[in-house]
């Protein structure tokens, strides 16, 4: 399969906010070039990209996985959904069972809960809590309900069902094909078998400020509405950090691993390019308008990128953030500067290490203040046009013989 890769990158501004926030409260940072930086993690935004796919209903429930330590219980409500005889205990039990057959993890209560339901069963007969996986288990919609068919078939003796040879292997194809998307994209590690690891299409960079940034702090308080006017004073007073920066945002897609990953396909009557390009279309909408929502709700900090350009490459893929390296500076705002630095440094490093022959670009820009960038790529007015475009050019790519 040819190699093909998609970079996408982005500026954007966002005002006082705490996007991605540290133990002690304030917002992460980076030293880069010798000063600090404004900075959010890869995993922020990629939670943030992951949840926008269902949020704003880019793609379908059946595309999609679930990552969580209670799997069981997720599955067990699938098992009742089958078969409604099967239900409560019995199909925790279930599930249990069947996800310890298909992938060797164990699946049992943890210990502190189990504890505390002993206390609790003491005082006023508390219920015995859910197994659960020792860590986060990452499973596509179409595997949990394959292994809850699975389940239902061998329901009148599991364990003995599983010893089966083929019942096991059956159990472990369906844990380790059809993946969903978010599971094609991102990958998965499962710590007790290596075998059903799968490795990310996605390589996400820590979202840094192009200018120096120093936090600070906001003091504030909150009045009682019941205080009379003979009590005076906050009812409460605390402080929050906050920041506010230019940041450059970067994400490389191999376009070739998206479709190992996602192997024959999401759908069966479709051709092998459809599933990839409409992940592809997906992760490129999501990444470029989703946001972490730390203090969100604080500063209301609703932003988008204001440029935007992608490659499509089949050499490697390239960050622009060296350009950034010298801290841009200036009072009358970063992104002007910025948008300067990538429309010198792009062509200077893509004439260097790029191939001029095979390589698509595109632009998308907002204001006055990205016009320098213009002459980088093809343009594209609105977001959806930049999406339709690079997804018909990696389904094109995919086609073209190897």
């Amino acid at each position: 399969m040819n190699r093909i890769f998609l970079d996408v990158h982005a500026l954007q501004t966002v005002p006082p906010s705490n996007l991605n926030r540290d133990d002690t409260g304030q917002p992460k940072s980076a030293v880069y070039g010798g000063v600090p930086r404004a900075r959010v993690s890869s995993q922020a935004w990629k939670r943030a990209t992951r949840t926008y796919f269902s949020q704003e209903h880019l793609l379908d429930p059946s595309e999609l996985g679930v990552r969580t330590k209670k799997v069981a219980e997720v599955l067990a409500a699938r098992i009742t959904a089958l078969d409604p005889a099967l239900m409560g205990a019995e199909a925790l039990q279930l599930a249990a069972e069947v996800i310890q057959g298909a992938t060797g993890s164990k699946i049992e209560a943890p210990k502190r809960k189990t504890e505390a339901a002993k206390t609790d069963a003491a005082k006023d007969g508390g219920q015995e809590p859910a197994p659960e996986s020792k860590y986060l288990m990452f499973l596509s919609a179409r595997q949990l309900d394959g292994l809850a068919a699975l389940a239902v078939e061998g329901a009148a003796d599991i364990k003995t069902f599983l010893k089966d040879k083929d019942a096991k292997a059956r159990a472990r194809e369906i844990a380790d094909t059809r993946h969903s998307v978010d599971i094609a994209l991102f990958g998965r590690m499962v710590a007790d078998s290596a075998d059903f690891n799968v490795d990310a299409a996605v390589q996400v960079a820590h979202a840094i400020s192009v200018h120096r940034v120093e936090s600070e702090s906001d003091y504030y308080t909150a009045v009682d509405d019941q205080n009379t006017d003979a009590e005076s004073g906050a009812g409460m007073i605390g402080t929050v950090d906050f920041n506010s920066s230019t940041l450059y945002r970067y994400a490389a897609l191999s376009v070739h691993q998206l479709a190992k990953n996602l192997g024959e396909g999401l759908r069966e009557e479709e051709p092998r390019t459809a599933p990839v390009r409409r992940a592809v279309e997906a992760f490129v909408q999501s990444f470029l308008e989703s946001l972490p929502t730390g203090k969100i709700n604080t500063f209301g900090n609703h932003t988008l990128p204001d440029a935007v350009i992608v490659k499509l490459r089949t050499t490697r893929p390239i960050s622009y953030v060296a350009a950034f390296e010298e801290p841009v500076t200036g009072e009358s705002g970063h992104l002007r500067q910025a948008v300067a630095r990538l429309a010198e440094y792009v062509p200077d490093v893509e004439r260097a290490y790029g191939d001029e022959e095979t390589t698509l670009s595109w632009i998308l820009r907002v204001g006055p203040n990205t016009e320098q960038l213009s002459g980088l790529g093809t343009q594209a007015h609105r977001l959806s046009e930049l999406v339709e475009a690079v997804g018909q050019a990696v389904a094109e790519r995919l086609d073209k013989p190897a």
